[in-house]
């Protein structure tokens, strides 16, 4: 379990907090880059409690810029996208995607105050069809992380993203928590109730840290003669990869991006390595599986709400409001809902101080204390894990069958390092 004071300090991330001090090193993947066209409709995103917009000027650049005009408070969501820069619609102030004014219609042409004026901004990068910023207080912006999935071509992924109703870290825990997945997804007759992890539902835990975060390993019986391995990833500050099923045979993830204290975006992304993604597997996760879904939010399922809504395509229309569609002898209706059900159903922000954890929940309580103190070194005048470091990133999660009692590090030492092209170089 945590302190009050510490799960406070995890949890809040607005301006000013020590997490959210902690989170704004690190480039953020906020946006699909399809959602913002050339001097087209800006988009309103809430990241870290800031409310801002993304917008693509006339030449293709995307800026990400305060959602309130620095003249009078007007709303930049209304803005006028054109001519190389966005315009307040109010008195046609002008600003770039660096946030420089660059006219003010209604002052003297001779005016001090253009280039005196800014718009909050910060700089967005753009990779692989996803949308990154940095909102940190650095003036050397540091280089993207090497994550594995947005180095692959687009066609070796999937990626999709959705708004979930609680705390950043509640979401993020989830998937690090590998004893849960046969219990909770084990529904009967379901293909999920083959899972390997599924024969032993009593797994022993084991956890190493590396430069850029934890791998959380599960140790499964399999026959007396060898142990089912399975390894979780954490990367810093709010990545989780979770391995391959012989099932599903592709890596997959989260990044679990804090829209506000009670507001997570959840980006989901799946890939092959070294080989275009599976065309029925990229189909079911489009669509679902007979009114199912997947651990994808299928397209048909998203509720889009007026343009003054932060992501606003990206709201489900399962969410705690309607108990996510549960139905006691059915359940809830699809994969991810098991998931965010349990993450967001009692509360936006649970107190960890009413706890009781137990062996299960060793990579947890590694995580919290890997992320307090990563905020204490920092207050320190110490760098943050991994940030001028991206090839640190390149690792995967793996599931491997190694003899009973083997040291799994080693067996999985070259397993667990991404290289572009590779793959897997085992069978899952």
């Amino acid at each position: 379990m945590l302190s009050t004071e510490d799960n406070e300090t995890v949890t809040r991330v607005g301006a000013g907090t020590p997490m959210g001090q902690l989170l704004r090193q690190y480039w953020i993947p906020f946006l699909a880059s399809s959602d913002v066209e050339s001097d087209g409709q800006p988009y309103l995103v809430r990241l870290l409690g800031e409310d801002l917009v993304a917008f693509r000027d006339s030449d293709g650049r995307v800026g990400l810029v305060d959602q309130a005009c620095p003249h009078r408070g007007a709303p930049m969501l209304f803005a006028r996208n054109e001519e190389g820069g966005i315009r307040c619609v109010y008195h046609g102030w002008k600003f770039t995607v660096e946030g420089r004014c660059e006219e003010m219609p209604a002052e003297p042409v001779d005016s001090p105050m253009v280039k005196r004026v800014t718009i909050k901004s910060y700089p967005v990068r753009e990779r692989n069809g996803v949308l990154w910023a940095y909102m940190g207080p650095s003036k050397e912006v540091p280089p993207l992380p090497d994550v594995e999935w947005n180095l692959v071509p687009e066609s070796h992924s999937v990626v999709t993203f959705r708004v979930q109703e609680c705390n950043w870290l509640q979401a993020l825990e989830g998937e690090i928590d590998s004893a849960h997945a046969a219990i909770l997804h084990g529904r009967k007759g379901s293909t999920i109730s083959q899972w390997r992890q599924g024969q032993d539902l009593s797994p022993t835990f084991e956890v190493q840290q590396h430069v850029a975060g934890l791998s959380v390993a599960a140790r499964r019986k399999d026959g007396a003669e060898h142990n089912y391995i399975r390894v979780n990833q954490f990367l810093m500050p709010f990545w989780t990869l979770v391995p391959p099923q012989k099932q599903y045979p592709e890596l997959s993830g989260h990044a679990w991006v804090p829209i506000d204290d009670h507001h997570t975006l959840a980006i989901m992304f799946s890939y092959t390595p070294d080989q275009p993604f599976y065309e029925k597997s990229r189909k079911l996760f489009k669509e679902g599986y007979k009114g199912r879904e997947t651990g994808h939010h299928s397209a048909g399922n998203y509720v889009t709400k007026p343009l003054t809504t932060p992501y606003r395509n990206y709201w489900s229309r399962f969410n705690r409001a309607n108990a996510y569609d549960y139905n006691y002898e059915t359940g809830m209706p699809g994969l991810w809902l098991e998931d965010a059900a349990c993450q967001s159903g009692v509360a936006p922000i649970y107190d960890r101080s009413k706890e009781h954890l137990g062996t299960s929940d060793t990579g947890i309580a590694r995580v919290r204390r890997m992320l307090l103190d990563s905020i204490r070194r920092l207050t320190q005048g110490q760098p943050a894990p991994a940030v001028d470091s991206p090839e640190s990133f390149m690792v995967r999660a793996v599931s491997i069958t190694i003899p009973s009692g083997g040291d799994w590090t080693e067996y999985g030492r070259d397993l667990m390092k991404a290289q572009l092209g590779k793959g897997f170089g085992y069978t899952p």
